[in-house]
């Protein structure tokens, strides 16, 4: 191999990342043939290498100062973030997928002005984001926990417009807790906004649903979007990187076929040891190049629609005949947590969401469930108590009521409030489509089946408004 593949061998290879080693180190050819598999074969990469950006000092009451104000800072924190991806990409063998931004929620920055739509700080956003040549910028975003201000819903009641007018910017939006409960306010205004901003989009060529999500219990250093956002506890900026090999894993679970499941999720984990060395090596190295601090490394396996690249496909291979069957909740259940006692060990911080992603429209072994019938909602939702985040990539039929997507929302943020996690959902409702029709999305964003949604009523709940109280657990002060 070449030289500059070397480090990444020993990372991978002996989950040592001192250069200093580099020229003592023997490689068996079997560790050699293991680390040019995971990247030529196993689709191993680094998903994404986040910049962390905080605006608060940039809110100003006009707000044209505002966005000039964010656009510089941008521009001049993440200037060189694109090129340093690059360099770390040739120079340690590495491919860095995605290169993003993510910023201090807005609703905190634009609640200084005046201004009566947020839309203006969105397009501002996405500007920055193509002058840097970023792949995505996340932050557009809000927490409403426990209440609603102003701020909050200048910026919520600008999401369709401003999704619709705008490339690389994606939003989230906070509505519940552990420590604070669900706010039901915040949850019935977010499936008219779901409603609103697959409607305001439907003749665009990406449906603004696709980069909005919708969060309980939202971490502050998550690296993926669409629900990245600089938490204002996060420093001035940082680098937060995700990793990803569902393929890596996949090849893992072969290796054991047939073996009891302790010994498989003892492989399992080793493998994932192996990956997150790597993401550490990564993450520490673009910090230092651009002048900012390491923050985590999250130990997600983010699938794509590519072949090989599937996390339904390593349920399959543990011994389920389709993602969804009997079985899948305890199989993905020992899968997210081999992935994170893994990942630990290898990397100093550890954050994000750290689990497994089940989206449905970004992975082909998904896609195939759902057409074959092995999965419904209902089971994707069940699934989620385990995985790392929720309800992800989700085509709905696009005359679902208001309601009744408020109504998968609150189930599945109680499921993160009860259950102390993050759950999250992104659903597309799919305009003039019914369920079991296609709808495309282009992209890492994929396509899949527009699946149904339950046709009984929850209207009168999600009208109640107010707010579900936090457990009994979270009273732990």
């Amino acid at each position: 191999m070449e030289r500059n593949h070397y480090s990444i061998l020993q990372v991978i290879s002996t989950g040592s990342g001192h250069r200093q080693q580099e020229k003592a180190m023997l490689f068996s050819p079997t560790e050699i043939e293991e680390t040019v598999s995971m990247f030529m074969k196993q689709k191993l990469d680094i998903r994404c290498v986040t910049m962390g950006i905080n605006l608060l000092d940039c809110a100003d009451s006009d707000p044209k100062r505002a966005c000039d104000k964010i656009y510089d800072k941008i521009m001049h924190k993440a200037g060189n973030l694109v090129k340093v991806g690059q360099d770390i990409e040739k120079e340690f063998g590495v491919p860095i997928i995605n290169k993003r931004v993510s910023v201090t929620p807005i609703a905190l920055v634009a609640g200084a002005s005046n201004a009566k739509s947020y839309v203006d700080y969105c397009k501002t956003l996405d500007r920055a984001a193509k002058d840097l040549g970023i792949n995505f910028l996340g932050g557009f975003s809000a927490l409403v926990q426990k209440g609603i201000t102003p701020a909050d819903r200048t910026l919520i009641e600008s999401i369709p417009e401003a999704l619709a007018s705008t490339d690389f910017v994606c939003s989230s939006v906070n509505v519940g807790t552990t420590k604070n409960g669900i706010n039901m306010d915040a949850v019935k205004l977010m499936g008219e906004i779901i409603v609103k901003t697959a409607d305001i989009s439907k003749n665009l060529p990406i449906n603004g649903c696709a980069k909005l999500v919708v969060f309980c219990n939202a971490p502050e250093d998550n690296p993926f979007m669409a629900g990245a956002f600089h938490g204002p506890g996060e420093g001035d900026s940082v680098i937060n990187v995700g990793v990803s090999g569902p393929g890596v894993i996949l090849a893992a679970a072969r290796e054991y076929k047939g073996r009891p499941i302790n010994e498989l999720a003892d492989g399992i984990k080793k493998m994932a040891f192996k990956i997150t060395r790597m993401g550490q090596l990564v993450g520490s190295e673009a910090a230092k190049r651009l002048n900012t601090n390491f923050g985590i490394l999250d130990l997600s396996l983010a699938p794509t629609p590519a072949v090989g690249d599937s996390v339904a496909r390593i349920l399959e291979e543990i011994g389920l005949e389709g993602a969804g069957c009997p079985g899948t909740t305890a199989a993905l259940a020992m899968l997210t947590d081999m992935v994170k006692k893994g990942g630990v060990m290898a990397s100093t911080n550890v954050g994000g969401l750290s689990g497994a992603f089940i989206p449905v429209s970004e992975d082909e072994g998904m896609i195939n469930a759902v057409q074959t019938g092995s999965i419904c909602l209902e089971k994707l939702e069940a699934m989620t108590t385990v995985c790392s985040v929720g309800l992800d990539m989700i085509a709905i039929p696009g005359d679902t009521p208001a309601t009744t997507i408020s109504g998968i929302l609150a189930d599945e943020f109680a499921i993160g409030m009860v259950n102390n996690k993050t759950t999250a959902c992104r659903l597309i409702p799919a305009p003039g489509k019914k369920a079991g029709e296609w709808v495309e999305f282009g992209g890492l964003l994929g396509g899949c089946p527009v699946m149904p949604v339950s046709k009984f009523s929850c209207a009168d709940f999600i009208n109640r408004g107010g707010r579900i109280p936090a457990p009994i657990h979270s009273f732990r002060n």
